[in-house]
């Protein structure tokens, strides 16, 4: 799916949910720059997917048309089929690692990180013959995840670690960096 396509979602989501945001509100949402906002608005209101009214002088309203309710749902159901391909391709690609591994004659492995892709690889560790050993997560992280008790970096004895799968939201170089500088061999993380 095309990033503008994902932008114009989630302006009209926006705009449906308060029809009264500002364009500044509007790019805080959106993650882009004002400039941007200003000119997706004025696209997006030529095309008839919305109405541009003032009230007062000083303030926008912008009121959805039939139209933008239709390609709303157009980019909605894009995008549910774009997430699911997404999430079946991480499936796979997490399916072909872990039973490599095991292949390999790993036994046990740590996830670094928590969120959706440890999700996926636990849910892939079930057909293989692999435990989970520890969740590992450095930052604003839960205290609990899939009934483990996430433990910070420190905290592990990392000699005892066979492989680390990297699954959080870190940038890869980062984590590596912090994990070798914890005492972990390069050659037991394992990148997807």
């Amino acid at each position: 799916m095309h990033p503008n396509d994902i932008r114009t979602l989630k302006l009209l989501e926006a705009i449906e949910a308060d029809s009264g945001p500002s364009q500044r509100d509007l790019a805080r949402q959106l993650g882009v720059s004002l400039g941007l906002v200003n000119a997706f608005v004025r696209r997006l209101a030529r095309k008839g997917y919305f109405k541009v009214t003032h009230v007062p002088k000083n303030r926008v309203r912008y009121l959805l048309t039939p139209r933008g309710v239709m390609e709303k749902t157009r980019l909605t159901c894009e995008y549910i089929q774009f997430s699911y391909a997404f999430y079946r391709e991480a499936r796979q690609k997490l399916r072909r690692l872990l039973a490599a591994l095991a292949l390999q004659g790993t036994r046990r492995i740590v996830f670094y990180g928590t969120g959706e892709v440890a999700e996926m690889a636990f849910i892939c560790l079930q057909e293989v013959p692999i435990r989970l050993q520890a969740v590992v997560c450095d930052g604003d992280c839960p205290e609990n995840f899939l009934g483990f008790e996430v433990q910070r970096p420190q905290q592990v004895n990392w000699a005892g670690v066979e492989k680390v799968l990297l699954t959080g939201t870190e940038p890869v170089e980062k984590a590596v960096e912090k994990l070798v500088g914890l005492g972990l061999a390069r050659e037991r993380i394992v990148l997807l």
